[in-house]
């Protein structure tokens, strides 16, 4: 297992997943936040800004098979619930492609799936052929690894929380199962951007809900971290791991920009 950048309450380790958490003590975390490969890159092309731009992402996102990728799924899913609090609940996100097969393998682990959520998208680009209907939405899987125990959720937060743009959210009423939160806004990009890269404000929604402030959170495919930043700006402890140094590097200019961190490094220096 390769440290490859810690300060207090956050470490990012470089490797494969699998090879990493087998190395982690059981019981660990209090969530895990997961944005698999979706095994997407075949050659294709989608629409960016208004431009077709190849869907080819890296070796990192293509298929299998759908057997290799199955078991792919159910390897890492398997893996996360031996680190995972008895307690202890793990998000997954996904598009159609990869989703079916992330929600089969949490029931072969034996999870108790939560809920699905629905991300619409407002502003999701359009199809290029014209022969589908747009896709504008991913889905989430929210899911407890001891069906007995008693998750985290903050009923009140959700319920009477101010989340923005959500046309969805009516004011002082039910969080519901279906979330509108727009792309990534323009300073998240500062350092450049993941493929990937999911907005803050929906990790700031996941964590809300179902974490507590001092509890520890993995993302074992953490890209450029937005789920370890989210975490540090809400007062959580954070551990990401990713295969691509590149992305690391990325996640290390974003933590280091933020002023929780500038006022810590701030206060050292006059010690």
């Amino acid at each position: 297992m390769q440290k490859y950048y810690e300060k207090k309450n956050l470490r990012l380790i470089l490797g494969n997943c699998l090879e990493v958490l087998r190395e982690m003590p059981e019981n660990t975390f209090d969530m895990v936040f997961a944005d698999p490969p979706y095994h997407l890159s075949n050659g294709g092309f989608t629409c960016h800004a208004g431009k077709a731009v190849s869907v080819n992402k890296g070796k990192w996102d293509a298929s299998k098979g759908i057997d290799e990728d199955f078991q792919f799924h159910l390897d890492w899913i398997t893996a996360c619930k031996r680190v995972l609090k008895p307690n202890g609940t793990i998000w997954i996100s996904g598009t159609y492609h990869s989703i079916y097969l992330c929600g089969f393998a949490l029931q072969k682990a034996n999870y108790k799936i939560l809920n699905d959520i629905i991300w619409f998208k407002p502003n999701a680009s359009p199809n290029l052929s014209c022969r589908y209907f747009t896709a504008s939405h991913e889905t989430l899987l929210w899911a407890i690894k001891d069906k007995k125990a008693k998750h985290t959720f903050n009923y009140e937060a959700m319920t009477k929380g101010d989340w923005g743009d959500d046309i969805l959210k009516k004011p002082e009423k039910q969080m519901r199962s279906a979330w509108a939160i727009g792309a990534l806004k323009s300073f998240e990009k500062k350092f450049g951007k993941h493929p990937t890269q999911k907005p803050l404000e929906l990790l700031k929604r996941i964590i809300l809900a179902s974490t507590n402030k001092g509890d520890l959170i993995l993302d074992p495919f953490t890209g450029s971290s937005t789920t370890g930043i989210m975490a540090i700006k809400l007062g959580r402890g954070f551990v990401g791991i990713d295969t691509e140094k590149e992305y690391l590097d990325l996640s290390i200019k974003r933590f280091e920009d933020l002023p929780e961190f500038k006022k810590r490094e701030k206060e050292l220096a006059w010690r």
